[in-house]
This record gives structure tokens, C-alpha cells and sequence, in this order.
């Protein structure tokens, strides 16, 4: 006899999405309407199901299609909204309704969990800022910019191309132009690479000519998730001078089908790196809480760990960075997403690009299946990454997971 399915809240001990993690995301089944999910194990829960059957008042936000009505409800309602999921799946006599609403994750499709509005892209990693600067600039007496310790860097990116997990990554076209080259070529990007980073998803807006301050973080960034953007390093060295990323990045964001409320992650609080240049005031976080985040991050190409880099060598807080977004008087969207930067640490298997892994190429990695430069068609890469929790309890991000398809 097969063995019996083991029911979803019999979770083994330190899984790391259990009921101190409970990740939201949007899920459908066999064709029917996408729905709000937090992940459970190795299952999904139908939050607004259960809410609805429970006689919840949250039953209308865990019901829609995305979870922007969710972002857009504000620190205390996610805070409650939580505190009953808690209670849910925690609650023996709760168990039997929670395991009429919950699916295996094997039986689900899962969905972009929220509709992006606006996308930001910093350059938060000292290390990666370094490497590249050393990499382009040889020459060059700093491999920083002389603004970079004064203010975390970014650009706005393009919210309609962020793609959940699993989605497959066309190959770009475009111009390209090698130093030595007579004149540009157009074609497929031959330095096809990737950018393992953090995103932070922004729940409630901000009024327009209005700066968020530091220490309004946690009222309007709701979670977080992986995040990685990729980059064709060909196409973005010829056409960057001088306004910054275009084609070169535009092409493909990919995020996490689950996105960790900051709730979960308040044991991986943790102190930035020491700031070696004076912050202006609106930047100086010296007597705020800690704003790093001790995130473990893992890439892998074609199922070969390659870099393990460390999110808490990250110079640029989430709190800083959205602090630079708004100080200007820009204001915020639900569903608002800014990603870190490439995560990148100080020592050779902990780069989070292969621009910095290959250095430009001089390098090949050395993979199973052959070495490389830049990504392949057919090439997968994944990224992973957990947190240290309560009680020593991981707590588990949601994988970014894409694989390269010739151009098309």
C-alpha cells in the first residue's frame, strides 16, 4: 500500500515555512480564479476560504485576486490579519476547518502575488559596487563613485516585465559594441546574466511632496522577497553613458511567488556595516533600530550552488532606500517594489552576479555541465535564501526560479 499523505499541519520540527513564517502569496487550481494563499509546509492555504467559513471580518482581503487590497489596508490591519493566521493554523480545535482549505503546493499554479506599480533598483553592496568599479574603471584612484557612501544609488525600472518565479527569460536583442568593435551590432545579448537581490514590496503609499522619514518603514513597506534581475551586460556597457540602465535591464525582473512579511523576519534584524562617511540627516540611521537584515542567499546554475552571498554586508538599508525614493517628494504606490542591488560579499563565493564571478568573463566558472562566462540558452538558475527565527527556527524565503530561452 502507498504511504498515507501526511497532513499539512503535521510539519516535521524547524520547517522553515511553518506557522512563525506563513508567507502570502496568489494561487489558483484547475482553472479557477487566482486567490490569496499563505504557504503552510509544502501546501497553500486559501486564506479567504477559511476566513469566510471562520466568519473572519479579514475574509474580504485574503479573497481578491492579488494581495494589494491587503497591502493597502495598513500596519495594524496586517497585524491582526496575522495574529488570526497564527491562531488558525496553530489552534487544534481550528485544525480540522484549516485542512479543508489547504492544497499541496505540487497541485497549485502559483501567480505574481501583487500588481506592481512603480520599480526601483539600488545599488546597495559596498563589495558589488567595488568589484564593478574595479572591473570598468581600472584605472581609476577609487573603484567608487564619489557620491555612493552619501547616498544609496538606484533607478526606476519597468513594473510591467516583473515575472513570478518559474517564468521562462527570452534572451534580449539589441545593440551592442565592443571596445575594439568599428561600429554597433544588433543581435542577441551574448553577456546574459543575473543580479541576486532582495526586493521590498511597499503596501501603503505616501502623499505626493511628502519624504518618508526613516523611521516610517515599517508603516509602509509590508515584506519582502527574492528578487533577481537580469542583465545583459552587452547591451547595458553601450547604451548606459549617460543616463543610466535602459534595454539592458528592462527586459525581465523575476521575483518570489511568496512574499515574507516583515513580521516573520524580526529576529534577523541586524546592524549595517559602520558607515565610514557622515550621513546627511535624513540618511543618518545612527540612533535608529537595527536595518539590516541577516539573510543567507544561495544561487544556483543549473542546480550547482555557485554563490552563497550574505544580505548583511549590505551598506544601504531597505529603511534608507526608501527614504531616497520619496525625499524629493516622490510619492508611493501600493504595490510599489524596489530591489536592493546585486548582493554581493567580500569574498570570492559570496558574488551575486557572474559579472563579478567570471570578472567580466576573464574567469569561467566551472560547472558540471561545462564552463561559463554568461548564461547559456537552457541555463536555470535559482535563487534561494533563509533567515535565522525564533528559537533557532529557520525562516524560509520563497525561490526565484527562471531559465533562459533563445531570443525570440
Amino acid at each position: 500500500m502507498p504511504e498515507p499523505t501526511p497532513l499539512p499541519l503535521a510539519l516535521p520540527e524547524g520547517h522553515p515555512f511553518g506557522p512563525h513564517n506563513l508567507p502570502y502569496g496568489v494561487f489558483s487550481t484547475g482553472g479557477t480564479p487566482r486567490r490569496v494563499g499563505v504557504r503552510l509546509g509544502d501546501h497553500v492555504l486559501d486564506t479567504g476560504a477559511l476566513a469566510t467559513e471562520l466568519g473572519s471580518p479579514h475574509a474580504a482581503l485574503l479573497s481578491g485576486p492579488t494581495l494589494n487590497p491587503l497591502l493597502a489596508a495598513g500596519r495594524p490591519t496586517w497585524t491582526r490579519v496575522r495574529e488570526a493566521l497564527t491562531t488558525w493554523v496553530t489552534d487544534p480545535a481550528r485544525h480540522p476547518a484549516v485542512e479543508r482549505h489547504v492544497h499541496p503546493l505540487t497541485a497549485v499554479e502559483l501567480h505574481l502575488p501583487f500588481e506592481v506599480g512603480d520599480y526601483v533598483d539600488f545599488y546597495a553592496s559596498e563589495h558589488h559596487a567595488s568589484n564593478v568599479g574595479r572591473i570598468f574603471r581600472p584605472d581609476s584612484p577609487t573603484p567608487l563613485t564619489p557620491n555612493w557612501k552619501h547616498l544609496p544609488i538606484g533607478y526606476h525600472g519597468r513594473s510591467g516585465t516583473v515575472v513570478v518565479s518559474g517564468t521562462d527569460v527570452a534572451r534580449p536583442r539589441g545593440q551592442r559594441k565592443a571596445p575594439a568593435d568599428p561600429a554597433p551590432v544588433f543581435g542577441p545579448s551574448v553577456k546574459l546574466d543575473i543580479e541576486a537581490e532582495v526586493g521590498f514590496v511597499v503596501g501603503v503609499g505616501s502623499e505626493r511632496g511628502r519624504a518618508v522619514p526613516l523611521e516610517a518603514y515599517r508603516e509602509h513597506v509590508f515584506g519582502l522577497c527574492l528578487l533577481n534581475d537580469w542583465s545583459a551586460r552587452d547591451i547595458q556597457a553601450w547604451e548606459y553613458v549617460p543616463l543610466g540602465p535602459f534595454l539592458g535591464k528592462s527586459f525581465a525582473t523575476s521575483v518570489s511567488a511568496w512574499v515574507t512579511p516583515l513580521e516573520a523576519l524580526e529576529t534577523a534584524r541586524t546592524v549595517p556595516p559602520a558607515r565610514d562617511e557622515a550621513l546627511l540627516p535624513y540618511l543618518d540611521d545612527s540612533s535608529a533600530e537595527p536595518g539590516g537584515y541577516d539573510l543567507r542567499i544561495s544561487v544556483e546554475v543549473n542546480g550547482q550552488v555557485v554563490s552563497e552571498p550574505p544580505f548583511t554586508t549590505m551598506y544601504w538599508t531597505a529603511a534608507q532606500m526608501l527614504a531616497q525614493t520619496t525625499v524629493n517628494g516622490a510619492s508611493l504606490r501600493t504595490g510599489d517594489l524596489y530591489g536592493s542591488g546585486t548582493v554581493s560579499g567580500a569574498e570570492a563565493d559570496q558574488l551575486g552576479s557572474l559579472l563579478e564571478l567570471t570578472w567580466n568573463g576573464e574567469k569561467p566558472l566551472a560547472l558540471a555541465g561545462g564552463e561559463r562566462t554568461f548564461l547559456q540558452d537552457g541555463d536555470e538558475v535559482v535563487l534561494r535564501a533563509w533567515a535565522p527565527g525564533a528559537l533557532g527556527v529557520p525562516v524560509g524565503l520563497g525561490e526565484v526560479r527562471g531559465r533562459v530561452v533563445p531570443a525570440l
